[in-house]
């Protein structure tokens, strides 16, 4: 029997390893996967690259918006985010974006612009998405939806070491500072805070592998797409 195609949300909070889990969901079932949290960090790199990036070049970033095109390709099995042509996965990881996407993410033409990109994928199923409101805002009715939660200092870690091995060299107290402003911004700002849907699982990651969330995940998944 051909299993029926879903769409899977995965929710949570910065460096909970969201992504990590989605790319081998969606490997293992051939889905799409969108990062939904690059998409606004593509959108932090253009304001930076444009010089309008300050809170005061707001308006001006917001009528550009439509020069702005984002797409996902693959290449030597691997999921890339490609702006405007080029591809840019390893500048949207860098320093400055990390410390701007928060504020940029708040603005609500910004995120009603992507959203409407982000559901787009979604029209034939058989998605794996993760960001802050996946499954609440953008597909608030998703098959499967999942929360990640981990306390700051062990996502601190998680994000300086994968800083470290691309050639960040920032102090662990500076991203363990940017960990807890965009926990701040997420979950207080006034549009879509980053919140845990009544429907979603919730994973503590913090004393979990890799391997042990996958399994955790694929327990809840297996039974929805049978």
């Amino acid at each position: 029997m051909r299993k029926q195609k879903i769409i899977i949300a995965i929710d949570g909070y910065a460096s909970t390893g969201k992504s990590t889990q989605a790319k081998k969901i969606a490997q293992k079932l051939d889905y799409v996967y969108i990062d939904s949290g690059a998409m606004y960090r593509a959108v932090t790199l253009y304001a930076m690259r444009e010089n309008i990036l300050e809170e005061s070049k707001t308006n001006i970033l917001i009528k550009s918006l439509e020069d702005i095109n984002i797409e996902f390709k693959r290449s030597n099995n691997a999921q890339k985010i490609y702006l405007n042509g080029e591809e840019v996965e390893n500048d949207i990881r860098k320093s400055i974006i990390n410390s701007n996407v928060s504020r940029l993410a708040m603005i609500p033409e910004i995120r009603n612009f992507l959203f409407k990109r982000q559901r787009n994928y979604g029209k034939n199923k058989g998605l794996v998405m993760d960001g802050r409101d996946i499954g609440t805002v953008v597909f608030p009715n998703a098959e499967c939806k999942f929360f990640f939660n981990a306390i700051q200092s062990v996502r601190a870690k998680r994000r300086y070491l994968e800083q470290y091995k691309k050639g960040n060299n920032e102090k662990y107290s500076q991203v363990l500072e940017n960990i807890i402003e965009r926990d701040r911004i997420d979950t207080n700002r006034s549009l879509n805070p980053l919140r845990k849907s009544s429907d979603a699982v919730e994973i503590d990651v913090s004393d979990l592998t890799e391997n042990q969330v996958f399994k955790t995940l694929w327990e809840y998944i297996s039974k929805k797409i049978n």
